[in-house]
């Protein structure tokens, strides 16, 4: 039987879902492309948003009509946060929600024995650690999850009820993980998780963990695909120290440059601390690539409150703002707060994405002339496109052979979203 998966959301999202593929391709099943009709669509869905709650909806659609005979697989935050909805969608044949993905193939083997719709949507308030490991990914970089659940409780997320309590996956396990990913070429590994500089086992820390896998023989790059402020701390900044392994960009979520925002939002941290973590990342890393996510519109923001969010962004000095407007989220504190008008946000969205592109754009150029290392990720139109570990996004004249090998480049000029660059001898 051939089955495909559609991921929507977040790297956790996509590292699971490379779990499923792997158990359904070693238990005999054939992969392929989600445009193709398949006897099995598996939709691991998201619902950070109302938009994210909407596209996996109309995804898991999509799917049944293309193939009304297929078995059709709903998982992960959509279903376990809308658990009562998706039982009336007729089209689901097995719904699931953030535990027991790593049971796919029991699931769809029961499913063809009994015929009879699965719902199995468990408790993710305490729980462990579900064990996951992948053998391979199909890019340069690796994606591997240490770390699942959240205790922030942000007063405008549903990912904690979502996802569930903090819970980590045992370092030995990780160590052996990213060691075999390595075997196979991989080249950079990217740390995941809901909350993945909470991660922690027993006395093993996430600064104990970065320091175990900097001495990984073969390994290039480790980047930490999003960590809070507060976890940036002394242990961690020694890591990045004494190994450029770790490379030169973090991703720092700020949500609002705002002091009384950051208060509604149970963000635990003021403008001021957010500042002064920068400013001692910036003297161990001076170059270093520092982008973040802003929330616009957040219940009760006023123009002032905005405003001092803009001149925060434009004094931290962000490489790249990922900008999202506030989305109710019903069971969340802010959900009933008072809303801001949908056309004031969309009107200060255009604010902050007009700013991101220029801060994108004068990082860029701090590097024209420069020499860089690059991994090819993609060839395209004599083209080898990937990015720097500062995540500068280079394209150079190439040849496809070249794909996924370290290069070095000169960097020419900037058009935007790429920087142009010419080859030198490696």
């Amino acid at each position: 039987m051939t089955f495909n998966i559609m991921t929507l959301g977040c790297k956790v999202n996509s590292y699971e879902s490379n779990v499923m593929r792997d158990l359904l391709i070693e238990a005999g099943y054939t992969e392929v492309s989600v445009s193709d009709i398949a006897d099995i669509s598996i939709i691991n869905t998201c619902t950070v948003t109302n938009t994210a709650d909407s596209k996996s909806l109309k995804v898991i659609r999509q799917a049944y009509k293309k193939n009304p005979n297929a078995i059709i697989v709903a998982c992960g935050c959509m279903v376990q946060n809308k658990k009562d909805d998706i039982k009336n969608v007729d089209e689901v044949s097995i719904a699931f929600g953030n535990v027991g993905k790593s049971n796919i193939v029991k699931y769809i083997e029961e499913y063809i024995k009994n015929k009879k719709k699965i719902i199995d949507i468990k408790d993710v308030m305490d729980t462990s650690f579900e064990e996951m490991n992948v053998d391979d990914f199909d890019k340069t970089r690796a994606y591997v999850k240490i770390e699942d659940g959240c205790n922030n409780f942000c007063t405008y997320c549903i990912i904690p009820y979502t996802r569930g309590n903090v819970r980590s996956k045992e370092p030995r396990v990780v160590i052996n993980e990213v060691e075999r990913l390595v075997s196979k070429g991989h080249k950079e590994i990217v740390l995941t998780g809901i909350h993945t500089g909470h991660y922690g086992f027993k006395d093993f820390d996430f600064a104990d963990l970065l320091d175990a896998l900097i001495k990984i023989d073969g390994l290039e790059r480790i980047r930490i695909s999003s960590i809070e402020m507060n976890e940036v701390n002394d242990k961690v900044l020694k890591v990045f120290k004494k190994s450029n392994i770790l490379v030169d960009h973090i991703h720092l979520p700020l949500q609002s440059g705002s002091n009384t925002v950051l208060k509604r939002m149970n963000r635990k941290y003021l403008k001021e601390d957010f500042i002064n973590k920068v400013n001692e990342l910036r003297a161990i890393r001076p170059d270093i690539s520092i982008t973040t996510d802003v929330i616009v519109g957040f219940p009760e923001e006023t123009e002032e409150e905005f405003r001092e969010t803009v001149e925060t962004i434009k004094k931290i000095n962000f490489s790249k703002i990922h900008v999202f407007p506030y989305s109710e989220r019903k069971g969340t504190p802010a959900c009933d707060m008072k809303q801001v008008d949908g056309n004031i946000k969309k009107e200060r969205v255009k604010v902050l994405l007009n700013l991101s592109k220029e801060l994108e754009q004068s990082y860029f150029e701090k590097f024209v002339g420069m020499k860089v290392v690059f991994i090819p990720e993609v060839y395209k139109d004599g083209y080898l496109i990937g990015h720097t570990g500062n995540y500068l996004l280079i394209k150079v004249k190439g040849i496809e052979t070249d794909l996924h090998k370290d290069k070095t480049v000169l960097i020419k000029e900037i058009k935007y979203p790429y920087c142009m660059a010419e080859e030198l001898n490696n």
